[in-house]
Formats: C-alpha cells, structure tokens, sequence
C-alpha cells in the first residue's frame, strides 16, 4: 500500500488497537466468544512487547504486536482493518516486524495460527514459514469449539 507508514504505538494508542483488533479478529466468532482483546490486555502488552502501528492517509489500517526473546522474537495479533485487506498491510507490518527483530539480534521469528482458521498457514509459508508443531489455545479463552495453535516459525537470518 503505498503512502502506508508504520510506527511504534504509543499508550494513546490502546484504545484504536482494541477497536482494530476486534474488528480484524470479527472473523473468529464462529469458534470463540465475545472480543478477541481489552484495553488491559493490550496495556499489559505494553510491557513486553511493541504494537507497531501502519497508517495510510492519517487512517489506522493495521497493527502488530512484536516482542523479542533472547535469540527468538514473537508477532501476534496481525490486524489489519477488513477494508484495507489485500493492499500489502500485512505484509508490510511482517516485514517490519522482521527487520526490527533482524535489528535486534533475534535469529527466528515465532507465530502462533489457530488450526481452525485452515487458510491462515498457506499465508504465513508464502513469507517463508514454516510449521513447527502445535501449542494449546489458551484455557482462560473460552470457545465454542476445540481448537489449538499451529506454531510456526521463520529462520531470519
């Protein structure tokens, strides 16, 4: 997308992550109930990791959250907001997540995808992803069906 621009989010911020997040995660419905997060949660975040935030013509189009971990750094919550689907947010926000961590030492990128959601990995393989075994989904997380997480992971180097 071009004229896109991606910043670290500041706490100014938590309450136009909460609303992006929900609204991208909106998708999820069929298999957990209620907002995928909280202002708390994403404010708990805050403290060990970075949202990084792309904007386009002063809009809010997707966000990230990024952490790092010694040798390894971790993304989740990729957001993007539906109407600005399928314009390279995405994949600009991986990208930049992924030069962050380059920047930082880290060796392998991490990410968790839902066995649920069958079209989420192709995507993640096609930025050179590769799955790595499974996680359980978290057990405070109710939902409707069983599910767990594909974990995934990409050599940075």
């Amino acid at each position: 997308m071009s004229g896109m621009e991606i910043r670290a989010a500041g706490e100014d911020d938590v309450d136009s992550i909460v609303s992006l997040v929900n609204l991208a995660f909106a998708v999820e419905r069929f298999f957990v109930y209620g907002d995928r997060i909280n202002s708390d949660q994403v404010k708990a975040m805050f403290q060990t990791g970075t949202f990084l935030l792309a904007e386009a013509s002063g809009q809010l189009a997707g966000s990230i959250y990024l952490e790092f971990r010694g040798l390894r750094a971790y993304f989740g919550l990729l957001s993007v907001n539906p109407s600005q689907q399928r314009q390279g947010v995405g994949r600009g926000l991986v990208d930049e997540a992924e030069r962050r961590a380059r920047e930082a030492g880290c060796e392998f990128m991490d990410i968790l995808a839902v066995n649920v959601r069958p079209e989420l990995p192709p995507i993640y393989e096609r930025m050179g992803y590769v799955e790595s075994g499974t996680a359980p989904f978290p057990a405070n997380v109710p939902t409707k069906i069983p599910c767990h997480f594909i974990s995934m992971a990409k050599n940075l180097r």
